[in-house]
């Protein structure tokens, strides 16, 4: 092998080794974007979770005012109509 060959593979391999090295570096940067991303779409889903737990709480106390409301209109209206007999 002639030693302009040599240094030409060499100049390859070293560009080689500086591509292996760039890409190792984005891809650690990219991992830690996904971990970030990963820990906010978990925030958010909690809190998504927790929002619907209210929601459903607020509806069952909106319900039960509902249906207290309805037993005083019933009892009012038998009242006025033991009244009115």
């Amino acid at each position: 092998m002639s030693l302009e060959k040599l240094e030409t593979l060499e100049v390859r391999v070293r560009g080689l080794v500086e591509l292996v090295q760039e890409l190792k570096d984005a891809n650690a940067s990219l991992q830690e974007q996904l971990a970030l991303v990963q820990e906010e779409l978990s925030r958010r889903e909690d809190y998504g979770r927790e929002l619907e737990e209210e929601r459903g709480n607020i509806k069952l106390r909106i319900e039960k005012v509902l249906e207290q409301l309805d037993s005083m209109e019933a009892s009012e209206a038998g009242l006025q109509e033991a009244v009115h007999d």
